[in-house]
């Protein structure tokens, strides 16, 4: 900008040599709007290439685009419809020769620099009876610019150390929730903005320091203050810009298997992983500098198999300057003879992280850059999955550190509204929907007690969550697991959304007896002015793949003293005929074929037949240790049951769950 700044504080004749240089192919509209953009560039070499040419041509009208969205926040319609035309001109003129316009603006700047020239140099020799004078002036005008770039970088030194201390960190926690079901991560773009505008303006800074120089070597005063500053502000100008650049690469999507999207930051050995690093400084010319290789720690002897190297290289979906990892497998090292990697920790405790590093080089500036994913765990079989999804929750529940990689040989305790809300995020992310209060308070409650649900920052130890108790439980995140399982393979995600937690004449449940995930439902029966609840067995992953849910309570059946099958379940709350809002679950029967003759067995057409369950009427089959009922559902169940208060009243169910268990 310095340059088009100094023409226009010229004498009116200079003026008019600068306006015979513009015309419609290159009005002088874009020269304005456009000055500091113009200079930064090396046009000579623009000029020699046609693929830069052409780069630099979409570049310009890109800032014409921003220009534009400028005047339209300032209701500038004018200007609005002059940049408009503008850029159809400019393409007209120039999309199939972008190389003519890269010529045409380096001549228009030469020719500029002679005018300066010329200008300059009769100032000079008006000027030559009075040296002392005009060095005083050029002091001032020297200490005016210092100031104004020492101004510059302690403003831009302000942003980076928000960005660096505040933003990123910021963006990083809620990338760590993301991953763990929490609310979708913000994208980066606004960052990526952020990071580049400092990065564009530390960038003009440092090169109108090199033309600071080129006047100091021509112009040499007594206590000229660019010669006693320049250096200075150089490094200062440097140490922004590389602290900038370090602290841009993230990694904007963390090792994640696609065979389990729901579940990152767990990888399973011998089984493809993908992983995306993103610089967000993005500076054209940066395209295809950065080389980039994934390093895993030392924890344990992994070697990364597939294309552990990768060149960041601008995308076209957003232009982000980003590197994506596809096909990466991580296999152990077998050591010879006796073992000597074991750790202290059981596999799924074990935490490893995967680096990326990479080089900045160009002259005169080499800068090293480094970005780590967060924590990992590496499993050799699948059934690891669920413990090691385990130690991934609780890890980004409760540090937001992305190298704490022995955290878990003391794991600290979680409160019960950080692990109630991570809970909620694991339904979530299969129904669609979250858990409700109630149905939190019953899983608080059998995770720590009823007295101990009503307090949110009741404290939870890792091995309540995730270890056995003793030998004839096992632990509560497996039984969630096997509940999520259960949901995720066998009822359907907008069937258990439309039906579940409310209360009625039937509801379902889930089975904690189970451990690998069971479903039950229970039924109200009226008899003599009283009341009964009853509970069918659970039904299991092994007989839910046989007979979908649906139909399951579509065609269930109980034996009544006559023998006579009746299905008692008919309505759902508030009285809504259960078929009337199931029915487009159930399995469409086939049409039965038309009877017909035939002449051997062969032939013959089978009458359909289907697979319904029969309960006879014994309280040992239908009833079942079920999740306990929390007194907000006990007390709604109830008045949904009895809505007339001269009614009886229910038998508390968990009287008889005693019962029973006993």
């Amino acid at each position: 900008m310095a340059q088009w700044f100094q023409l226009q504080k010229l004498d009116s004749n200079y003026l008019e040599q600068v306006d015979q240089l513009y015309d419609e192919t290159f009005p002088m509209e874009i020269r304005q709007y456009l000055s500091g953009w113009i200079e930064s560039h090396d046009w000579d070499t623009v000029a020699t290439s046609v693929s830069l040419a052409t780069i630099r041509f979409h570049d310009l009208l890109g800032q014409l685009d921003d220009q534009y969205s400028r005047f339209a926040l300032e209701n500038n319609f004018l200007l609005q419809h002059n940049v408009r035309k503008i850029k159809r001109k400019l393409q007209d003129h120039y999309l199939e020769d972008p190389l003519h316009m890269a010529m045409t603006i380096c001549k228009c700047l030469k020719e500029e620099k002679k005018i300066l020239a010329s200008a300059l140099k009769k100032e000079d020799r008006k000027c030559f009876s009075q040296t002392s004078s005009m060095s005083m002036k050029n002091q001032y005008r020297g200490t005016v610019v210092v100031h104004q770039i020492a101004d510059v970088l302690n403003l831009a030194g302000q942003i980076q150390e928000t960005l660096v201390k505040e933003e990123m960190p910021e963006w990083k926690h809620r990338q760590q929730i993301a991953c763990i079901g929490g609310p979708p991560n913000a994208c980066l773009d606004q960052l990526q903005t952020w990071f580049t505008a400092v990065a564009e303006g530390l960038q003009q800074v440092r090169q109108q320091l090199k033309k600071l120089q080129e006047l100091e070597q021509k112009y040499t005063y007594e206590n000229d203050p660019i010669t006693q500053r320049k250096s200075s502000l150089e490094e200062r100008a440097l140490v922004l810009f590389k602290t900038l650049i370090v602290n841009s690469i993230v990694v904007e999507r963390q090792p994640c298997m696609p065979t389990h999207p729901q579940r990152p930051l767990v990888l399973k050995t011998g089984v493809q992983f993908t992983v995306k690093i993103r610089l967000l400084v993005k500076l054209q010319e940066f395209n295809y500098q950065f080389k980039v290789k994934a390093l895993f720690d030392k924890f344990r002897k992994f070697n990364i198999f597939g294309t552990n190297t990768k060149v960041m290289n601008m995308e076209e979906s957003n232009g982000s300057l980003a590197a994506e990892f596809r096909h990466l497998q991580l296999k152990e090292q077998k050591a010879t003879g006796n073992r000597t990697n074991d750790g202290p920790l059981i596999v799924t405790e074990e935490l490893h992280s995967i680096s990326f590093e990479t080089q900045l080089t160009q002259p005169g500036l080499q800068v090293n850059l480094e970005t780590t994913s967060l924590p990992i765990v590496v499993i050799s079989n699948v059934s690891q999955l669920p413990s090691a999804w385990a130690s991934v929750m609780w890890y980004n529940m409760l540090t937001s550190e992305s190298k704490n990689l022995s955290f878990f040989l003391s794991p600290p305790q979680v409160t019960w509204s950080q692990l109630s809300k991570v809970l909620s995020w694991q339904f979530s992310s299969i129904t669609k929907r979250g858990l409700n209060d109630e149905q939190l308070s019953m899983l608080g409650d059998k995770l720590l007690g009823r007295e101990a649900v009503g307090n949110p920052n009741g404290l939870i130890p890792w091995t309540k969550f995730c270890k056995n108790v003793n030998e004839k439980s096992f632990p509560f995140w497996l039984w969630i697991e096997g509940i999520l399982d259960l949901i995720k393979r066998h009822l359907l995600c907008d069937f258990i959304v439309c039906i579940m937690g409310f209360p009625g004449t039937f509801l379902l449940r889930f089975s904690e007896s189970s451990r690998e995930g069971a479903v039950t439902f229970t039924w109200v029966e009226h008899s003599n002015d009283d009341v009964h609840l009853h509970a069918v067995e659970p039904y299991t992953k092994k007989e839910l793949a046989a007979v979908s849910f649906p139909d399951i309570l579509h065609n269930y059946k109980v034996m009544a003293a006559e023998n006579i099958p009746e299905n008692p379940l008919v309505y759902l709350y508030p009285r809504i005929p259960k078929d009337s809002a199931l029915a487009r679950y159930y399995s469409r029967p086939t049409e039965a074929a038309e009877p017909m003759e035939f002449e051997s067995e062969s032939d013959a057409v089978y009458i359909e037949r289907k697979l319904i369950s029969v309960s006879e009427f014994h309280s040992s089959r239908l009833q079942d240790t079920m999740m306990p009922m929390s007194p907000e559902v006990y007390g709604e169940l109830t008045r949904i049951i009895n809505p007339c208060p001269s009614e009886n009243v229910l038998t508390d169910p968990k009287t008889s769950q005693k019962k029973n268990d006993d």
